[in-house]
C-alpha cells in the first residue's frame, strides 16, 4: 500500500510540472507546445491520472472537482500527458521556394542557429533566406522599412568648385624698408639730448642730439685750409685738397648743410648737432647725455609704422591654394570691428621644423598707427581662385574608422555597397573623391552609420553560420 501511495504521489508531481509548463506557454502565447488529447471514444477505457484546472492554470486535483466558478476541472488520462516537441510554423513554405539560410537572433546580436528557436525572453529567430544575407561581401541588404525609419537619405556624387578659405595666426611686424638705426661712424661724446625717451616721435631733419667727435673736428680744419688756399694761397692742387677735405666730412657722415656752413663762414665749430635721417618712431634709444660713443654702436632705432606687416603662420598642407595676389580678411585682436582686407604680398621660402609651418606676409596701411608691433590677429585667405570642378560629396557621407574612409553607394531595393575611397581637399561642408567614386553614383548622406553598423553585423552573422556549419 506504501509503494503505490508513493507511485502515485511522483506521477502527480511529474503531471504537475508538465501542466505548469504547458500553462506557461499557453499564457506565453507561444506555439511550440501542443497538448495531444486521446478520442473520448477510448476515454472510458483508460486510467485518470489527475484532474487539471479547465482555464489552464496550474492548480490540478487527485479527485474531481470545481473551480471558484462552477467550472469542472478536466481529467488528464494516461498518456495524454502535455508533449513537448516543438512544432514551428514552416517559414520557408510562407515564402514559396526560398530556402533558409540561417535563423538569426530577433534582437540583433551575433548569435545565429541553423533551425527555427527562440532566445531568452521567448522571441523567435528571425529566418534569413537566400538573397537576404550580404552574399559575396560587397553589398548590404536593409530592409526598407529600418531605411524609412532610420532616415536614410541619399544624393548623387556631383561636380563641385570646392572653397574652403584658409585660416591662420598672424602677427604684426614692422616694415623692414621702414626701419632706420642712427650710428656714428666715429667717435664721440654726447654733450646733450632732444630726443630721450623711447616712443617719441620725430621727423627727418630735426636733431636728436649735440655731439663732440675729434675726427669730425679734424676733418673740418682740413676743410677750412683748403678753402683758405682756393681764397689766395698759391697751390696748383688747391682745388684737389678742398674736394678731398668735404669727401672725409661726408664720409663721417656729416650732413651736406653743416659742411656748406664751414665753408662759407671759415668757423670750426666744437659740436654738431645730429640730425634724424628718417621720420618715425623711436623705438630704442641707447645712450644718455655725456656718454662716450663708439663709431659703429647703435643709438637709436626709429621706425616708419605708418604701413606694417602682417606675418601669418600657415600650415604645410594648406599652402598649396595660398599665392601672392590672394585676398584675404585681417581681423586683429584688438580692433575686431575693423577687419582690413588686402593681399598676400610674399611668402617666405623656408618651413619652419618646429610648427611645420611657412610665414606669408601681407602688407597693412596703418595711417593712424593704432597697430602696435608683435599684436595678434586672425588672417583668413579666400583662395577661390580659379579651381576646376572635381567629383565631391557631403562630407557626413564619409565613413572614417581611422585606417580606411569608405561610403556607401546605393543600389537599389534597399541594397547598399561599402566601397574605400581616397579623399582630396575640402570645402563648403563637401569633400573631394580623388578615388573610389564616379559622377552620378547615389552614396547615402545621413544615417550612413546605421547602415554600417548592418553591414558589420551582416558579417559577423555570415562569418558565425558558415563555422557553425562547417561543425
Amino acid at each position: 500500500m506504501t509503494k503505490i501511495r508513493v507511485a502515485f504521489i511522483f506521477a502527480l508531481g511529474l503531471a504537475a510540472g508538465a501542466v505548469a509548463s504547458y500553462w506557461y506557454s499557453h499564457r506565453s502565447g507561444g506555439s511550440a507546445t501542443s497538448l495531444n488529447v486521446a478520442s473520448r471514444a477510448s476515454a472510458a477505457e483508460r486510467t485518470i491520472l489527475y484532474y487539471r484546472d479547465p482555464t489552464g492554470a496550474p492548480f490540478w486535483s487527485a479527485t474531481p472537482k470545481n473551480d471558484a466558478q462552477g467550472r469542472a476541472y478536466l481529467p488528464v488520462y494516461d498518456g495524454a500527458e502535455p508533449g513537448f516537441t516543438p512544432t514551428p510554423a514552416n517559414p520557408q513554405a510562407a515564402q514559396g521556394e526560398r530556402k533558409v539560410r540561417f535563423y538569426r537572433n530577433p534582437m540583433g546580436l551575433p548569435d545565429t542557429s541553423p533551425v527555427p528557436k527562440k532566445d531568452s525572453m521567448g522571441m523567435d529567430y528571425i529566418p534569413v533566406f537566400e538573397g537576404d544575407e550580404q552574399n559575396d561581401g560587397a553589398t548590404v541588404k536593409v530592409s526598407l522599412d529600418k531605411i524609412q525609419r532610420t532616415g536614410v537619405r541619399t544624393e548623387p556624387a556631383e561636380m563641385r568648385v570646392l572653397v574652403q578659405p584658409v585660416r591662420a595666426v598672424g602677427t604684426v611686424a614692422i616694415d623692414e624698408r621702414r626701419l632706420t638705426i642712427v650710428a656714428l661712424r666715429s667717435d664721440g661724446y654726447i654733450e646733450d639730448l632732444f630726443v630721450n625717451t623711447t616712443g617719441q616721435s620725430v621727423r627727418a631733419g630735426e636733431p636728436l642730439f649735440r655731439v663732440f667727435s675729434p675726427q669730425i673736428q679734424q676733418a673740418q680744419i682740413d676743410l677750412l685750409a683748403a678753402a683758405a688756399g682756393q681764397r689766395g694761397v698759391a697751390a696748383p692742387d688747391t682745388e684737389h685738397f678742398l674736394n678731398g677735405a668735404m669727401q672725409r666730412l661726408r664720409n663721417l657722415g656729416v650732413p651736406e648743410s653743416r659742411i656748406r656752413e664751414v665753408h662759407d663762414s671759415g668757423i670750426n665749430p666744437r659740436t654738431i648737432d645730429w640730425l634724424a635721417p628718417a621720420s618715425g618712431t623711436v623705438l630704442a634709444k641707447r645712450i644718455i647725455n655725456g656718454q662716450r660713443v663708439i663709431a659703429g654702436d647703435e643709438l637709436y632705432r626709429i621706425a616708419d609704422l605708418s604701413h606694417v606687416w602682417v606675418i601669418a603662420d600657415v600650415a604645410e598642407s594648406e599652402l598649396a591654394d595660398i599665392k601672392p595676389g590672394t585676398p584675404a580678411t585681417v581681423i586683429f585682436t584688438a580692433y575686431r570691428n575693423q577687419p582690413v582686407e588686402d593681399v598676400v604680398t610674399f611668402i617666405y621660402p623656408e618651413v619652419r621644423t618646429e610648427t611645420r609651418t611657412v610665414r606669408v606676409r601681407i602688407e597693412v596701411p596703418n595711417p593712424d598707427e593704432l597697430l602696435k608691433p608683435d599684436m595678434y590677429a586672425d588672417v583668413v585667405f579666400h583662395v577661390e581662385g580659379d579651381r576646376a570642378p572635381v567629383t565631391s560629396v557631403p562630407t557626413s557621407a564619409i565613413i572614417d574608422n581611422g585606417t580606411r574612409q569608405i561610403v556607401l553607394v546605393a543600389k537599389g531595393e534597399g541594397r547598399f555597397e561599402p566601397r574605400p575611397v581616397k579623399l582630396g581637399r575640402r570645402g563648403d561642408g563637401y569633400v573631394e573623391i580623388v578615388e573610389g567614386l564616379r559622377q552620378g553614383e547615389e552614396i547615402v548622406t545621413t544615417a550612413a552609420f546605421l547602415i554600417d553598423a548592418e553591414s558589420n553585423l551582416q558579417t559577423a552573422l555570415k562569418t558565425f553560420s558558415e563555422q557553425e556549419q562547417a561543425k
